[in-house]
């Protein structure tokens, strides 16, 4: 078993194992978070937007029932160091949502579609990891220095940015299993007080599906980290860094291999392929016209920048990160939401500001 966990292909495989079925999955029940956002403002659908809650509600419940047992370990990971970038997590979550909505999708969404055949996601995918890269190590990466990682604040006293870990630091009590409880339970109450939703059994294992899938990486990435002779990082689901990382791996040799991420990368778009042509639903789609064009590729530049200084996506902040209880994860979603209802705004009412009327659609069910 250690020689397994511990091989330099073990990563990569998991990841694409899991991508695969998250790709095949999200592509079944067309599980995408923009497209869930637009139903639930215009069209009073809120079933999409209840899909994702419980697919975080399963992941928060699995992770930390892993961690419980001593199988997982996502305190290591960056999305609980001591750090809170709370500018990157508010600028980058307006700056993720907005280029989300002029893409009509996020970077999770895109390598869906491009499984399908969509030249269009290919292109926002290419926009998307070189801006992160350049969020990262380029040009962009000096503001992010002096707008986020310089204003962060330190949560050490607290033992990190864990909810649980700060509301046991402030009580004196070990209140993580009590906070995990009481946000699971929140989100289960929200998602199955709707009739409807409790009907569509197939909506409901997908999402349960893909919160399976998120803590599934959290003990895969984990095991690695405690048996391999080399480091790893413990990750567990996101689509913004990781797009940036399998567009090196592809082409340029830096002498590490393709982890986690890059697996599940790739596995996404395997899976979504697979979906359809079982489906029968391959077919290449380019973009119109050039003004279609220049919003793709304004919106994977603001996915990319944005998801570097939110430390996540939709994905990557709204399910992985809640499992881990992060505090960034709710501050980012809130975030991601707002600019994505800017952008939505700006698309079909011609202006940011109708974001700020009153809607007079009917009321999510």
């Amino acid at each position: 078993m250690q020689n397994i966990v511990g091989s330099p292909f073990f990563l990569p495989l998991a990841g694409l194992v899991a991508g695969t079925v998250l790709g095949f999955v999200a592509r079944r029940v067309h599980f995408c978070a923009m497209s869930a956002l637009e139903r639930h403002w215009y069209a009073g659908d809120s079933h999409g937007v209840r899909g994702w809650a419980l697919a975080a509600a399963v992941a928060l419940v699995l992770t930390q029932t892993l961690v419980a047992l001593g199988l997982a370990d996502p305190g290591r990971s960056f999305y609980l160091m001591p750090l809170f970038g709370l500018t990157g997590a508010v600028i980058g979550g307006l700056a993720f949502g907005f280029g989300m909505a002029l893409v009509g999708t996020c970077g999770f969404g895109a390598l869906v579609r491009l499984g399908g055949g969509s030249l269009r996601s290919l292109v926002v995918l290419m926009v998307l990891g070189l801006s992160a890269m350049a969020a990262q190590r380029g040009l962009s990466a000096l503001a992010r220095v002096k707008l986020v990682d310089e204003l962060a604040l330190d949560f050490s006293a607290f033992g990190g940015q864990s909810m649980g870990a700060i509301a046991s630091a402030v009580t004196g009590l070990d209140l993580h299993a009590a906070v995990a409880a009481l946000i699971a339970g929140g989100l289960i109450w929200w998602v199955l007080r709707d009739r409807g939703f409790r009907r569509a059994r197939l909506a409901i294992g997908a999402s349960m599906t893909v919160g399976a899938v998120i803590a599934f990486g959290w003990v895969a990435t984990t095991l690695a980290a405690r048996h391999s002779f080399f480091p790893v990082q413990i990750e567990a689901g996101s689509f913004v860094v990781p797009v940036a990382d399998t567009i090196l791996q592809a082409i340029l040799f830096t002498g590490i291999g393709p982890d986690y991420g890059v697996g599940l990368v790739i596995g996404v778009v395997v899976g979504a392929g697979l979906r359809a042509w079982r489906s029968h639903d391959v077919r290449w789609e380019a973009c119109d016209d050039a003004r279609e064009l220049g919003r793709h590729f304004a919106g994977g530049f603001l996915m990319g920048t944005g998801g570097v200084f939110a430390l996540g996506c939709t994905v990557g902040q709204g399910i992985t990160a809640l499992s881990a209880m992060a505090l960034s994860a709710p501050v980012v979603i809130v975030a991601i939401m707002a600019g994505a209802r800017l952008g939505l705004a700006y698309l079909i009412e011609g202006s940011v500001l109708a974001a700020f009327r009153r809607m007079d659609d009917a009321p999510a069910r």
